[in-house]
């Protein structure tokens, strides 16, 4: 699987080992994120992410700032997008089940880094339950088209 990765200043450490730990798994990494811990704006960096899984150039995203709070709501921006902020495994998990997310994201001021592998874990393990879960999601992404 393409996995594109993004990340602000608070974040690279964790962006790296994150990286690393993906393609010990397999995964083929795309570095969308910064790579210095010079101040920059996390914006950016989940708008790039959001369209790069919304153009195809990735199967899914990832997202690091200092919470994850920004970064998720900057790439949520992106039609099409569906990020969720995580601090632990089991809302990462029902995310995908339930509502098909295609972005994770989480804080490195948050989590260490056992609890950040744990969480992207169950999360690409997790697999969209459809059904009843796709009639929520569509009226989700009927919000996001204005109706």
């Amino acid at each position: 699987m393409r996995i594109g990765i993004g990340n602000d200043h608070a974040a690279v450490e964790m962006k790296q080992q994150i990286a690393e730990f993906l393609e010990e798994l397999g995964h083929d990494v795309i570095n969308y994120g910064t790579d210095t811990n010079e101040s920059c704006d996390y914006p950016e960096y989940g708008r790039k992410v959001g369209k790069a899984v919304v153009n195809g150039e990735v199967d899914l995203g990832i997202l690091i700032c200092g919470t994850g709070v920004g970064i998720s709501l900057a790439a949520n921006k992106v039609k099409g997008v569906r990020a969720v902020v995580c601090s632990e495994p089991y809302s990462a998990k029902l995310s995908r089940q339930h509502n098909n997310t295609n972005v994770l994201a989480f804080g490195a001021r948050v989590v260490g880094i056992e609890v950040a592998k744990m969480i992207v874990t169950e999360w690409l393990n997790a697999e969209f339950e459809g059904e009843r879960h796709q009639r929520r999601v569509d009226l989700i992404m009927a919000i996001e088209n204005g109706d």
